[in-house]
Order: structure tokens, then sequence, then C-alpha cells
């Protein structure tokens, strides 16, 4: 069992896979949160620019 456990600290087979999986569940945070704020300031910029047309109609 020592030797087992010995062995598996020493090798290094499969650290670059895992490193990479973390990096890409990392950056896909990332992405989701930006796409969030991303798709409210749009939305607010659309509302907005639908308001000032309205407004710009109404009073013509």
């Amino acid at each position: 069992m020592k030797e087992l456990l010995k062995r598996l600290w020493q090798e290094e087979e499969g650290q670059d896979l895992t490193e990479y999986a973390l990096l890409l569940v990392l950056i896909s945070l990332v992405a989701v949160a930006a796409m969030g704020a991303l798709g409210s300031g749009i939305s607010d910029a659309f509302s907005n620019a639908a308001a000032n047309l309205t407004t710009a109609t109404s009073t013509s």
C-alpha cells in the first residue's frame, strides 16, 4: 500500500490534462459572467433607444 501511494505521488501522468480542464472551467465561468453583464448592457441600450424614439415621435 505504501509503495502504491508513493508511486501515485511521484507520477505526473494526467497532471497536464487536469490543469487544462481546470483552466477551461475557469475561462468558461468568466465567459458566462461576462455574457450576463454584456446582455444586461445591450438590453439597457435598446430600451433607451426605444424610449428615445418613442419620445422623438410623440413630440414631432
